[in-house]
């Protein structure tokens, strides 16, 4: 069938952390040394049903998926998926934010049981904790020929999960700038660009520390795969610094968006797969990764642990990195894809619109872009609670 690109209304995948909120505090279990939270890999596991009970539970986020355009019921990728393996998927739309999902599944595994899910999908930073406390098992990438072969070079080995044994991108993006090139009257490229005195009061940061904290320590030309206290403190010092004199008018979500098209902001922290959406009404709006670098991040699959579907839950990981279904999703979607195969499914299309998504370097960053792409080192445990304390007094949480 014809690959049809579709604009899903905006939505936060990176939302804020509210790191004083429940989900929070039962992520500090593993840096405080309680051994109930932790699962050793031999305990992890449990009988496989899948060759005699063909379904599995995946959980993911609202408007993450192709829907049919004239029925949002149908996800036709998913519905491919069932027809051509047999296997019934209960596709549950119930993540809205890390933390809060977090929070909801975490008796279960802290306590050795079953989520009730074979398949979710959480944000890289929230993954970590993840893979750090035990709670998602080891894929197999025997049954994942698709992943091992398409997988984006660029997204296989993030410090967190080496070779991603634990965790696959579903989605990707950029946090990078957002600017509006008309009213702003010039181009951005470096992140120094946003202290200009011309924008005192018209930029914005994410007020996510787990959003915000890269993109700026990269403007001091710090390798964020390996950052230091020194490196966070510094960044800090800075932006309380931006914040007292004026020039940062806010902290934000993912409501930047309408400071933006409204003319309030004309510069901001954003993320890559909200700008292509505000480009399709303002082609004046306009995104950059600073020549200083980009943070890459991704929303990944994970399998927890004791689920009852494993097998089928890899197969279907596995069916999304065939790059015609990657390049159906990604036409949706809009975000990164992290399957660059799809990028020739995609110019191939008879459609002028879809061919020209394969163009997109917010959906296939070109060479140049890449080469400024890095997956940032996470925030671990034992860091969270002092370095949570003092962005959240930053920003004003």
């Amino acid at each position: 069938m014809p690959l049809t690109p579709r604009t899903p209304s905006p939505l936060s995948r990176r939302t804020l952390l509210r790191a004083l909120g429940g989900g929070a505090a039962l992520g500090g279990l593993a840096g405080c040394g309680v051994p109930a939270a932790y699962v050793a890999a031999g305990d992890r596991a449990v009988p496989d049903r899948s060759a005699i009970d063909k379904r599995l539970t995946w959980a993911n986020w609202p408007l993450y998926i192709d829907t049919d355009d004239d029925d949002s019921t149908r996800r036709p990728t998913l519905d491919a998926f069932e027809k051509r393996t047999g296997t019934s998927v209960d596709y549950v739309e119930e993540i809205n934010d890390n933390d809060e999902f977090f929070g909801k599944i975490s008796p279960a595994l802290m306590n050795h049981q079953q989520t009730g899910r074979d398949l979710i999908v959480m944000s890289d930073w929230m993954c970590a904790r993840f893979v750090r406390l035990g709670w998602v098992q080891e894929m197999d990438r025997a049954r994942q020929p698709n992943v091992t072969k398409h997988l984006d070079p660029l997204l296989r080995s993030p410090a967190f999960d080496p070779g991603r044994k634990h965790t696959v991108p579903w989605q990707s993006g950029i946090t990078g700038i957002a600017y509006d090139r008309r009213r702003l009257g010039r181009e951005i490229r470096h992140v120094k660009d946003l202290w200009a005195s011309d924008l005192k009061g018209r930029v914005t940061l994410l007020s996510g520390l787990d959003e915000a904290f890269a993109l700026l320590m990269q403007a001091n030309g710090v390798d964020i795969t390996r950052w230091t206290p020194d490196d966070f403190h510094e960044v800090c010092d800075q932006v309380e610094k931006y914040v007292r004199s004026g020039q940062i008018r806010r902290f934000t979500g993912n409501d930047y968006t309408k400071d933006l098209v409204t003319g309030d902001v004309l510069a901001c922290q954003a993320y890559s797969g909200d700008v292509i959406q505000l480009q399709a009404d303002n082609p004046d709006i306009r995104f950059v990764v600073p020549e200083e670098g980009a943070e890459l991040w991704s929303d990944s699959l994970m399998i927890p642990d004791r689920a009852l579907h494993k097998s089928n839950a890899e197969r279907l990981v596995d069916y999304y990195y065939a790059p015609e279904v990657a390049a159906e999703l990604a036409a949706w979607v809009n975000y990164v894809c992290p399957v660059p195969a799809a990028r020739d499914v995609l110019a191939a299309s008879k459609d002028e619109d879809t061919a020209a998504l394969a163009e997109n370097p917010l959906i296939f960053p070109d060479a140049r872009m890449r080469e400024r792409l890095v997956i940032a080192r996470d925030i671990t445990s034992e860091e969270r609670g002092e370095y949570t304390r003092r962005w959240n007094v930053i920003v004003g949480l």
